[in-house]
Parts: structure tokens; C-alpha cells; sequence
């Protein structure tokens, strides 16, 4: 990559950056990603209502897609960056404004050298909990489609290095909605009362026990409750707590089982404590699961340009969830992280008000990218 196109593209990445959009709110963003296609010859257009689909080498076969998400986090900026967000309590604190920038070098570096085949570019709208990626679907983004490719920016490895895992990338990423209904009093007469706050204080922790003392140890899975609220005033006793949270865990079976240990825990609280407990589970989305010929591919050609020293197998999956899960049920693909740190960007959690990376990162995608997906056109035609 010449340094004219990757000075381009660090340009892109900062003015998205600048100006972050939440989810089917991208308006901004898709003009951006337009103009930035239409300057390379590559026409795009709108899908999912804020996302845009391109395509390089119309009607040729096979086709290999490329998918980068594009909306923002609700989170307020602290990083103090020069090109900070300018849209108060939004950000990009995910890395999705630099995976717009790989996705667009990708289609840079593949325009000059057209492959044999047909490359679709996808920048897709609310990944962060909106399903962008059924709405692509279902709008026929993924029509002719024989393999797709995305990936990440990860600060939990240095930059230059690529990660992969074989098989389960993500977790299922169910929310949890539980309600306690007991009877309010005085805070001086408690044996008057059933104290939704205490029966929510006994069911959070003894929710802990059913990863503890009911799966699998060796089977990763997680329940975390995000929020419990209730009561009103400090001299009275609350009669309701509302309580949400998310479960995590990597197989079907393990899910099935928590889903009815939970409902079931529910129930006999219920009874033993004299309160209604109401559990709502909502199906979040479902794992990554890595194609084992995409694997290959993504894994060879890592090895192959950035040296066997550079590629980090995952054997361990994430209980972080990814809608690009939805692309995986329908075409085989595989999902990459590429190692952002240096000395310069310390380790900062995704989603964290201090988030950033080293933009070498964005060269070292695009490369890899524009030669997987050539890789991967050339397995394909086989």
C-alpha cells in the first residue's frame, strides 16, 4: 500500500470518527463511505436504510463478500483526541470507524488489481444490539454470495499480528429481564412487607450458582445482571424490583439448561418468599462459528504475509456476541481480529470512553483483506 492511500484512509477513519451516528442512524456515515467509493470508481448504494453495498467485477463468479460495520457506541468521549467525537454522548468506542477505513483500502487495493472473481463490500448498519445484519439479509445482501469475511480491531494483541479461532469465535448474547413484584410497607415494619429488594438481592446471587454448580466447568458461561432498580425513598420498603442482564454461553444444549434453571429458580423464590418473580429471556444473537475451509484460508494467507510469528490461534471462544453470526448461518466465512497496541495505545476495553488504536492497524487489514479475498476467490473457482 503506498503511503498516499493510507494516508487517505487515516483521513476517512478520523472524519468518521469525528462524527460518530448510533444504530440506523448512519446517515452521515453512508455519505461519507459513498463519496469515499466514488472517488476509487466503485459505485455504491443504500441497503438496510443507512447502510451501502458495493461490488467490484458485476456478474462474474464465484463471490466473496466483505462486511464492516458502521454505527457508534452511546458512550461520551474521554480520549481527547484531536479529531474527538463531535456528537455529545456518542462514540466510536469499538472500532468500527476503523473497520470502515480497512474495508474501504480493501476495495482500494482490489481495484487496482481487479481478481477473478466478484468482491461485494458491505458496510452494515447497528451491529451494537440492532441486528443490522438480518436487515442486509433480508434485503438481499447476500444473494450470489459463496464465502464472506469480516473482522476486528482487537487491543488485546500488539499491531502486525492477526488472530483467528477454528470453530466458536463468539457467545450467544441472550438478554435477561426479570421482575419482582412484592408488597410495600414501612421501613420500620419489614414483617409487614415482602421486600422486592431483598428477594432481587438473593435471586442475583443465587443465579451465580447455576453456572457454578450446574455447567460444565470447562463450558464457558456468564449471567451478569447490568441493572437492578427499585424503591423509591429511603424509609419505605420497595414493592418492586426490575432487574436486566445478559447470559452468555457457547453451545445450545448449556443455553436450553440455563434458560430453565433460571425460570425455575424464579419459581421457587416466588414461593418461598411470598413475591411474583416474572423472567422474560430475549434471544440475543446467536454464536460465531467459523467455517473450517474459511478458517484455512483466513489462517494461510495470515501466515503467508505476515509471517507464521504473527498468527495467533484462539483456542478459547469470546463471550462477546456479533450479528455477523447471521451472515455465518447462511454462506461459510470466518471472522478475524487484527492486533491494534503499541507502546503508544495502551490496553483500553472495547466499548470504554477511552478507546483508540494504532491506525497501522488499517494498512495491515486492507492488505490482508485484498489478499484473503483473493485467496479465497482462486479456492472458490477450483
Amino acid at each position: 500500500m503506498n503511503e498516499e492511500l493510507y494516508q487517505w484512509l487515516i483521513k476517512l477513519r478520523r472524519q468518521i470518527h469525528e462524527y460518530p451516528e448510533p444504530a440506523f442512524k448512519e446517515y452521515r456515515t453512508s455519505e461519507v463511505i459513498l463519496k469515499a467509493l466514488d472517488q476509487l470508481g466503485i459505485q455504491g448504494r443504500r441497503i438496510a436504510e443507512t447502510g451501502v453495498i458495493a461490488e467490484l467485477g458485476a456478474s462474474r463468479k464465484p463471490v466473496v463478500a466483505l462486511r464492516a460495520d458502521m454505527d457508534a457506541l452511546s458512550v461520551e468521549e474521554k480520549t481527547g483526541l484531536p479529531f474527538s467525537s463531535k456528537h455529545r454522548g456518542l462514540m466510536h468506542a469499538c472500532g468500527h470507524d476503523g473497520h470502515m477505513a480497512i474495508a474501504v483500502g480493501t476495495a482500494a487495493l482490489l481495484k487496482e488489481d481487479p481478481p477473478p472473481g466478484r468482491v461485494i463490500f458491505i458496510f452494515q448498519p447497528a451491529e451494537e444490539g440492532g441486528g443490522g445484519a438480518k436487515r442486509i439479509i433480508e434485503e438481499g445482501g447476500l444473494k450470489d454470495v459463496d464465502m464472506i469475511f469480516g473482522g476486528h480491531i482487537d487491543l488485546h494483541f500488539r499491531t502486525g499480528t492477526v488472530a483467528i479461532r477454528r470453530y466458536t469465535d463468539t457467545a450467544y448474547t441472550d438478554a435477561l429481564e426479570i421482575e419482582i413484584i412484592g408488597r410495600g410497607g414501612h421501613a420500620a415494619r419489614p414483617h409487614e412487607t415482602v421486600d422486592a429488594i431483598v428477594v432481587g438481592s438473593l435471586f442475583v446471587s443465587a443465579l451465580q450458582s447455576i453456572v457454578s454448580r450446574t455447567v460444565d466447568p470447562l463450558n464457558p458461561t456468564v449471567i451478569s445482571i447490568g441493572t437492578f432498580q427499585a424503591g423509591t425513598v429511603y424509609n419505605a420498603i420497595a414493592d418492586r424490583a426490575h432487574l436486566t442482564g445478559t447470559i452468555r454461553c457457547t453451545d445450545e444444549e448449556t443455553r436450553k439448561i440455563v434458560h430453565e434453571k433460571i425460570r425455575k429458580m424464579a419459581s421457587s423464590f416466588g414461593s418461598i418468599y411470598d413475591a411474583h418473580i416474572d423472567v422474560k429471556i430475549h434471544d440475543g444473537y446467536p454464536p460465531v462459528i467459523n467455517h473450517p475451509d474459511a478458517f484455512m484460508l483466513a489462517r494461510g494467507v495470515a501466515e503467508r504475509i505476515r509471517g507464521e510469528e504473527n498468527f495467533i490461534q484462539l483456542y478459547l471462544p469470546s463471550l462477546g456476541g456479533e450479528d455477523f453470526s447471521f451472515y455465518l448461518q447462511r454462506v461459510p466465512g470466518a471472522f478475524v481480529r487484527f492486533g491494534a497496541l503499541n507502546e503508544r495505545h495502551e490496553f483500553q476495553p472495547p466499548h470504554s470512553s477511552l478507546f483508540d488504536f494504532d491506525e497501522e492497524v488499517i494498512r495491515v487489514g486492507a492488505i490482508y483483506f485484498s489478499e484473503l479475498i483473493r485467496e479465497a476467490i482462486r479456492f472458490l473457482g477450483k
